[in-house]
């Protein structure tokens, strides 16, 4: 049951950062990517004043999940992680950081304009 919810979690997350990055193409999802780049940006800024900056509520979830499936050393970033599984290299979590942030304003600039 465990992988099963680590799968859904995964997708969660694949769905929320493609949507926040590209959700603002389609005349009818604007509103609604405007307002999931918002609850994003809340959780990244002001929830990220208690809990560190960048956090996501979806991956601490999921963080946990994968901690009862026996992992470990995982890194603060679902994206640095999944960056790393996906092409077997190691990405800094500055690098990352960087390329998300550079990202997340980008789909804001257009989701606004």
């Amino acid at each position: 049951m465990l992988h099963v919810l680590d799968f859904l979690l995964t997708l969660l997350h694949l769905v929320i950062i493609l949507f926040n990055l590209f959700g603002w193409i389609f005349p009818p999802t604007r509103k609604a990517n405007l307002i999931c780049i918002g609850a994003t940006a809340f959780c990244w800024f002001v929830l990220g004043i208690w809990f560190g900056w960048g956090y996501c509520p979806v991956t601490d979830w999921q963080w946990r999940v994968k901690e009862q499936l026996g992992e470990t050393n995982l890194p603060p970033s679902f994206i640095t992680y999944y960056a790393d599984k996906v092409t077997g290299r190691h990405f800094s979590d500055t690098f990352i950081d960087s390329a998300t942030l550079i990202c997340f304003a980008l789909a804001i600039f257009f989701s606004l304009y």
